[in-house]
């Protein structure tokens, strides 16, 4: 429980994440990124995302402590694509427990995976988000995103396609 004093402020830190961090980051996520979250996302969350991440690039994987208890964290790497002169930031996953949001603490991972990204030698950070995520959408433009996108992609659920007549397996 947050002590709601005012003149108490929470200790909000932000650090690398540890492999101790890793099954407390995996069900954070788990409570936000839902099927209700976002029913046509095309990454899913899974402990793959998080390992994969922490392992490829660590330095761009970030919690928030408050009050030494993990309250969300930053997923990110970066991107060097070839025959191009510029280095991108990809922020892949940002998180914060629903019942901390409003601690600033998005604000403060966003600022730190920045700096890192920059250290790094990115000159530009990449997001994405579902359409729809009027949330996401409005704090990534107070913090100075542009040239909101839509991107189509699409999907086959391939146990319900039927094989064209007269073609058999085998």
């Amino acid at each position: 429980m947050l002590n709601s004093e005012p003149n108490h402020q929470p200790k909000i830190r932000i650090r690398e994440m540890t492999i101790d961090d890793l099954p407390h980051v995996y069900h954070i996520g788990e409570n936000i990124f839902t099927a209700e979250y976002s029913s046509t996302l095309y990454r899913t969350w899974d402990e793959y995302e998080i390992t994969t991440l922490f392992n490829s690039d660590n330095e761009l994987c970030l919690v928030a402590e408050l009050n030494d208890q993990i309250a969300g964290f930053a997923l990110g790497t970066t991107v060097d694509k070839h025959h191009s002169a510029w280095k991108y930031g990809y922020l892949v996953w940002l998180g914060v427990r629903k019942d901390v949001q409003m601690h600033n603490i998005g604000e403060r991972l966003f600022r730190e995976i920045k700096r890192r990204m920059r250290e790094q030698g990115a000159r530009i950070i990449i997001i994405d988000t579902d359409a729809e995520n009027r949330a996401a959408i409005n704090f990534f433009k107070k913090h100075g995103f542009g040239n909101v996108e839509k991107h189509v992609y699409m999907s086959m659920n391939l146990d319900k396609t039927k094989k064209p007549p007269g073609k058999r397996n085998g």
